[in-house]
């Protein structure tokens, strides 16, 4: 369903919507059962998927202010609030003063943060990775073709 299938005023013909939406329930239930799984596979008291989440922002992208960070997880700045403080309770991430408007506190990952991060990245790898041993090397190489779009997916929602 390519970008041509849509008409120049942006409406889908008929026939198409039906399959975009059977499409789109099938992705998220799929994607639904797999988040679950993963979910399941660690401990209570586990670091949170939303707080493995921001962990990893600010390992990829450096410090940065929780209102910021509640806006590029697409959350509001309560829940946001709500998971930094628990990140910085468990001692994940630190809070500093911002040099430019001391109103404002810029959040970072401490060293602790880190290693919890990488720990969780590698056992959901080493769980999907023994997941996909099971499959044939051409449906892995399939999974491997989607992604790309599963990504471009996930900058449009």
């Amino acid at each position: 369903m390519d970008t041509e299938d849509i008409s120049e005023g942006g409406i889908r013909p008929p026939g198409r919507a039906q399959e975009t939406t059977a499409l789109a329930a099938a992705l998220r239930l799929a994607m639904g059962r797999i988040v679950r799984r993963l979910r399941q596979a660690h401990a209570v008291g586990d670091v949170s998927l939303s707080g493995v989440s921001v962990l990893s922002r600010l390992a990829g992208g450096g410090p940065d202010s929780p209102g910021s960070l509640a806006e590029l997880e697409r959350v509001r700045p309560q829940a946001m609030a709500t998971t930094l403080a628990g990140l910085e309770q468990r001692g994940l991430v630190g809070r500093t003063p911002d040099a430019a408007d001391g109103r404002r506190s810029i959040m970072s990952i401490t060293d602790t943060g880190r290693t919890v991060l990488e720990e969780r990245r590698s056992e959901s790898v080493d769980r999907l990775a023994q997941a996909l041993d099971r499959f044939t090397p051409q449906e892995r190489a399939a999974l491997d073709a989607v992604l790309p779009l599963l990504d471009r997916l996930a900058q449009r929602l």
